[in-house]
């Protein structure tokens, strides 16, 4: 039996230990935040240290980018962790992301990096208004940004960057050129150690206050799919990489622009458990592992729901042979992602069916998405 540890101990951990057990391979986890290590399904604390489970696994990978690098190192320097380190890092710092994505000769869009109020007054001249501002480092599900629309707007824009800016040391700002995309899609892929790679088809995402809401795995952009490829190609051979990787883009009347990427399994790629022979977590598992990767094909026509502050459904969804639901085992909190809804059927216009159908018995307030 082969042993994994992820750093990590969240849902996508969990269900990367799910889709492991058929291949006889044994997933524990490492809480970054209080350092113990545990079953990623049942939360119990197993009494081991890092450096003891590090010694006991086969490999390490990571469910999340924002790791303490001092954790990152270690695990790095056991010769184990995949992917590599350099891959984390570009993950979790908007910085080194776009240097990466230079690098790699992907289109992505005009930036400058912000550190000072001069630099912000530079970005305007340099990158233009609109603007989109992110956090260099942390920031997700659309916290840690802002738009500035008009000039009447720096001051106040200003102050409260420049309060995130001061608030961590190395933080910083990247004023982004804003990109009027006609939608934003995701595409996940893998690469092992022997360079095999595969990829899913692309897949569409719709966003709600900042949240993604619904992917739907798209079907018949042949021309869309072959740019993203090339991509996802340029970009995990520039890393070397190993593992799943995640790629958002924005769809600008038929041209990729790159958003960020994701050196992890993906919110956007849950589809794949219904929508696929091998999902996203088996997959990010067989590159880590080293195993042969298949099954990224799609077979049936498939939607993700996310399940936003929820911990309870309507019964009626249980007696719907195309509806799976996938909960996370967490404790409810507004705008938390408590789990997720996979929806299947045999053409894109069924799907939509189905949408229909699940909108009319789900919260209208709650699954906005839907309405």
């Amino acid at each position: 039996m082969m042993k994994v540890l992820v750093l990590g101990s969240g849902q996508l951990a969990r269900m990367m230990s799910l889709a492991s057990a058929p291949l006889n391979i044994d997933i524990i986890a490492y809480d970054v935040n209080n350092k113990q290590i545990v079953h990623p399904l049942t939360q119990q604390v197993i009494d081991l240290s890092l450096e003891q489970a590090i010694n006991d696994v086969d490999v390490i990978t990571a469910e999340f980018e924002h790791i303490p690098h001092d954790i990152l190192n270690t695990c790095s320097q056991s010769g184990k962790f995949q992917p590599n380190p350099n891959a984390i890092k570009a993950g979790g710092d908007r910085r080194l992301e776009k240097s990466l994505l230079d690098n790699a000769e992907v289109s992505n869009a005009k930036y400058h990096i912000i550190n000072s109020k001069q630099d912000f007054l530079d970005a305007i001249d340099t990158v233009g208004i609109p603007m989109v501002l992110k956090s260099a480092l942390g920031g997700y599900d659309g916290k840690g940004q802002w738009r500035l629309k008009e000039r009447s707007q720096i001051e106040q824009i200003w102050e409260e960057m420049n309060e995130l800016i001061q608030s961590a040391p190395n933080q910083a700002m990247v004023a982004e050129q804003f990109i009027p995309f006609n939608r934003e899609v995701s595409l996940i892929g893998a690469r092992n150690k022997n360079g095999e790679l595969v990829t899913y088809p692309l897949t569409e995402n719709v966003h709600v206050d900042g949240v993604l809401a619904l992917s739907t795995a798209l079907e018949g952009t042949s021309e869309l799919q072959e740019q993203a490829d090339r991509m996802f190609s340029a970009i995990a051979d520039e890393l070397d990489y190993i593992g799943v990787l995640a790629i958002e883009f924005f769809d600008v009347e038929g041209k990729l622009l790159v958003n960020e990427i994701a050196p992890r399994v993906h919110n956007s790629g849950h589809w794949t458990q219904q929508g696929a022979d091998v999902c996203q977590f088996e997959m990010h598992i067989r590159a880590v592992c080293n195993l042969p990767l298949i099954g990224s094909t799609l077979l049936r026509s498939t939607a993700m729901i996310n399940i936003l502050g929820e911990d309870t459904l309507p019964s009626e969804l249980l007696t719907m042979p195309n509806c799976h639901i996938h909960w996370y085992g967490k404790e409810k909190r507004a705008g938390r992602k408590m789990g997720h809804i996979n929806v299947c059927a045999s053409s894109p216009e069924e799907l939509q069916k189905e949408l229909i159908k699940l909108s009319s018995i789900l919260d209208s307030e709650v699954f906005r998405v839907l309405s």
